[in-house]
């Protein structure tokens, strides 16, 4: 049976205004699916809703993780259950050697019982693991002795998060905007690393302006977010048209979520 990662109805506030407005999306394992749309459509605030975030707040609906309620787990519950986020503004974390972080993270990944203090993956195996890992990414190996975050340029800090999507091997990864603030070189390597690590494995969910990260994820299904809901779904050519051509035929077509996107504007104005 697949696994699968199940949103219904779904609907989801921040600070008391509302954001998403009855999403529905199912994403099986070893399928890509890719989520364009407009600035402040709330493409984000999906992610964040599935991945856990407290500023986000679930009025209603449901996610569900092969069947299982995860609203009724934290983010660590999330992650050491097998979903990933790859952060569009990751945090840093001065003091924390990004080897470190990533030993004890893919220790409570692999190992989701784990308590505090137990053992962790053995020195030897993690350092040929990152070792393999980095080289696959074209990382210079003292990048893991910096830490997490602190000082990185925005392409490092992207290269960070494929590295730990890399080492965590999720059963699903959300990437919100990966390819944000990259110049084309790093976008490609990007996208080529993104290929090589996914595969029939991991579902993964793509959250884009553009299509050059899609080149070689070709998504199983593009998706378009307007007004806090999907409005609209098609294959990997609907990505390319909207790269291309915008989201006027999109609001046209959908004049209800369109006028949601407005009021959502007009408030973020006042």
């Amino acid at each position: 049976m697949s696994e699968t990662l199940k949103i219904t109805d779904l609907h989801v506030a921040i600070e008391g205004k509302l954001i998403l407005r009855g999403v529905n999306l199912t994403i099986n394992r070893g399928e890509i699916h890719a989520l364009m749309g407009p600035n402040g459509s709330g493409k984000s605030t999906l992610g964040n809703a599935i991945m856990g975030h407290p500023s986000y707040e679930v009025t209603g609906g449901a996610i569900e993780l092969n069947g299982e309620n995860v609203l009724e787990w934290d983010a660590t519950g999330r992650s050491r259950a097998g979903i990933f986020m790859a952060f569009q503004r990751p945090m840093a974390i001065p003091g924390v050697k990004m080897a470190d972080f990533l030993r004890h993270a893919t220790t409570n990944v692999r190992n989701p019982e784990r308590k505090e203090g137990e053992e962790l993956i053995p020195m030897r195996q993690f350092r040929k693991e990152l070792t393999e890992k980095m080289d696959q990414l074209r990382m210079d190996t003292e990048f893991a002795r910096r830490y997490v975050n602190d000082g990185f340029s925005g392409g490092e800090m992207k290269r960070a998060e494929i590295l730990q999507l890399a080492m965590l091997r999720p059963k699903f990864a959300i990437l919100d905007e990966t390819d944000s603030g990259l110049d084309v070189d790093a976008v490609k390597l990007a996208s080529e690393s993104i290929a090589e690590i996914g595969g029939e494995q991991m579902g993964i969910l793509i959250i884009t302006h553009h299509d050059k990260l899609l080149e070689r994820n070709t998504p199983d299904f593009t998706h378009v977010m307007l007004g806090g809901k999907l409005v609209e779904t098609g294959g990997v050519e609907l990505a390319r048209e909207l790269y291309t051509d915008g989201y006027d035929r999109i609001r046209t077509s959908y004049p209800e979520a369109a006028a949601a996107e407005e009021a959502m504007t007009e408030v973020e104005a006042v």
